[in-house]
């Protein structure tokens, strides 16, 4: 139900504020009737006879200001004073019930589910206290705020929200801190992934584990149920996120710390600071609100293969500041330098042929640094390592970590350069090389490595030989060493020249055995025959093979045989030899000339009988048959 008031002897019903003026005296109460009536009589005599005046007196001044409104609706004239006073009297004692209103309200009264709001309304509010869980300690009296959710139930209750009112309210203060850049403060509820989760005025915000602190965040947990002093700024108005930092905060309090410090900083100065961040390549030192490098080579003299084994988090050094960018943003630090230089403190009788000590820090391919003390590096060659001309890689021969034993070579002290050898610890194997390894003596050596013109043969460490590919093998032909020997193997060899000088050793192998075609040369004598079978087809010809050293070759043109048909695998017939040769141990045969040569005979024989007929014809037929029988015995070998 509506509230009534009695205002100037009539009741008035309150309606909201923003009704305008004429609907406040529209609204003039109906019920008096009697009265009304009478009055209006009245008024309508006195307005008449005042109408007749003033058209008398034609005052168009009174007639413009006269409340012709009233006079058609029959109200008494009412002066607007007192109807100002009456509307600033109804705006300061009541409030707006329009709905998704937010106004403040106090607690009249609480039961055990409910809690009775007034809020200056024609009636009480109700809001259950589900809605106060965060505020256990409410009480009747309390301003709170609250939301006008619907303005009349079906019992005409006015219903409120205490949590859409606080959800409004928030997001208006969210909005107003972001815009203004106001400080608020936020509830660290729990640790999410990348950051924070942070209650702002009842609204849940983001803060990322980057905007936490200035320096890196070992552990989250330290900022969980902690109360903190937060910046907004970023709000997702689309997706309803709003982002919080506590860095921007620091970082505001350290700009003009920062600028002091950046206008003090020189090249030389000595600071300190706390390690801030260790990365592989170097570690970030705090100076104070600056950042600086100390680069990975500038922590130590020696070398280090990572900066965890100079420093750690939070460690607190001296520094040296070695260089900085023109507006100082980029400041690179040194903490070696605070100390002198290690090639400065070595000591003066070092020199060239001492043996020294040292533990191997780095292994290339070309050889190994040797740490003799602590930033003082000397360079074992991987030549330097092992009298062996067969050059292996520096890994073969040490590791790292190794302690071991050197002779230094060269030594430049302004350079900081020394370069050591291992080998000449030992003593040098082609010292006494004529005496071990005379020439034409016998020996056993390993086979290591092929070219394709020999192969390289170790007697020992440091004495290494070449058998040329032609001094493998008396009788074999071989393309390439591979096919005559395997790396690692053991290899009987001969010493045929040695070369002290250029320390060069040539070998032998087939050397120690006697050459068979020595032999094969008396075998094998220019056109004699051999009955022996055919063994492979080949595409210029055939192959016969007589033992494991000769295989002699049948060219094409001389396997043709008496009828006309060439020579097939496995046939045995007589073969004369054509060509024979030791140095390139060829020997070609043929089939052909077997034949051949006897047709020939037979032919000048013929030819030769021809012209002796023709010369004698005293020659009687039994001289003839007595010539050809001699003939014959000569072919048959008689």
């Amino acid at each position: 139900m509506l509230n009534q008031f009695e205002v100037l002897g009539y009741k008035i019903l309150i309606m909201p504020k923003k009704a305008e003026k004429k609907e406040s005296t529209e609204k003039i109460s109906e019920e008096l009737v009697d009265k009304k009536a009478a009055t209006k009589v009245s008024t309508k005599e006195a307005v008449k006879d005042q109408k007749e005046s003033v058209e008398l007196e034609n005052s168009s001044e009174k007639l413009s200001e006269f409340d012709w409104h009233n006079y058609e609706e029959g109200i008494d004239q009412v002066d607007d004073k007192q109807i100002k006073e009456f509307e600033k009297l109804v705006e300061e004692n009541f409030v707006e019930t329009l709905t998704n209103n937010v106004v403040d309200g106090t607690v009249v009264h609480m039961t055990d589910r409910e809690a009775i709001i007034d809020i200056n309304a024609k009636s009480e509010g109700v809001i259950s206290l589900n809605e106060f869980r965060y505020n256990p300690d409410l009480k009747v009296g309390d301003k709170v705020e609250v939301l006008i959710d619907i303005r009349e139930d079906a019992t005409g209750q006015l219903i409120l929200s205490h949590r859409k009112a606080r959800v409004i309210k928030a997001w208006e203060r969210v909005n107003d801190a972001h815009d203004t850049g106001e400080i608020v403060n936020g509830f660290v509820k729990c640790r999410t992934k990348g950051g924070m989760i942070v209650d702002v005025f009842g609204i849940e915000a983001f803060l990322p584990g980057s905007q936490i602190d200035v320096k890196p965040i070992r552990d989250y947990d330290q900022y969980v149920n902690k109360t903190m002093e937060f910046k907004v700024v970023k709000i997702n108005h689309e997706f309803k996120n709003v982002v919080v930092s506590h860095k921007a905060l620091i970082e505001a309090d350290i700009e003009l710390q920062k600028k002091e410090i950046i206008k003090q900083l020189e090249k030389g100065q000595i600071l300190e600071g706390v390690v801030k961040n260790i990365t592989s390549y170097g570690v970030f030192m705090d100076l104070g609100g600056v950042d600086g490098l100390i680069h990975i080579t500038d922590l130590s003299w020696s070398r280090i293969n990572h900066p965890n084994e100079i420093v750690e988090l939070d460690q607190q050094l001296k520094v040296v500041i070695l260089d900085f960018d023109e507006d100082k943003s980029r400041i690179q630090l040194g903490l070696k330098q605070l100390s002198k230089h290690p090639w400065e403190a070595l000591a003066d009788d070092v020199k060239v042929g001492d043996t020294v000590k040292g533990k191997v820090v780095v292994i290339a391919d070309y050889g190994a640094f040797v740490e003799i003390s602590e930033g003082v590096e000397g360079l074992v060659h991987v030549s330097e390592m092992s009298w062996s001309t067969h050059l292996r890689s520096a890994q073969d021969f040490f590791n790292v970590g190794d302690e071991i034993e050197a002779k230094i070579l060269t030594f430049d002290r302004e350079e900081r350069k020394m370069s050591l050898g291992v080998k000449q610890l030992t003593p040098d194997p082609w010292t006494d090389i004529t005496t071990k390894y005379p020439i034409q003596s016998k020996h056993t050596g390993i086979v290591r490595n092929f070219t394709n013109f020999g192969v390289f043969v170790e007697l020992e460490e440091g004495v290494d030989g070449l058998i040329y590919i032609s001094d493998l093998s008396w009788t074999k032909k071989i393309r390439h060493p591979r096919e005559f020997c395997n790396t690692g193997e053991k290899i009987e060899v001969l010493v045929l020249e040695l070369d002290v000088e250029n320390r060069k050793l040539s070998l032998g192998h087939k050397q120690l055995s006697e050459n068979p075609w020595d032999k094969y040369e008396n075998e094998f004598l220019l056109n004699s025959v051999h009955n022996s079978e055919v063994s492979e087809i080949v595409p210029k010809g055939a192959t016969v093979k007589f033992n494991e050293d000769v295989i002699a070759f049948i060219p094409s043109r001389h396997m043709i045989k008496e009828d006309g048909s060439k020579l097939q695998k496995g046939e045995v017939v007589d073969l004369k030899v054509i060509e024979f040769n030791k140095d390139t141990k060829r020997v070609v045969l043929s089939h052909t000339q077997t034949f051949r040569d006897i047709e020939e005979i037979n032919k000048k024989v013929m030819s030769k009988k021809m012209k002796e007929d023709t010369l004698s014809s005293k020659n009687t037929l039994g001289d003839a048959n007595e010539q050809l029988q001699e003939l014959k015995d000569k072919m048959d070998g008689k």
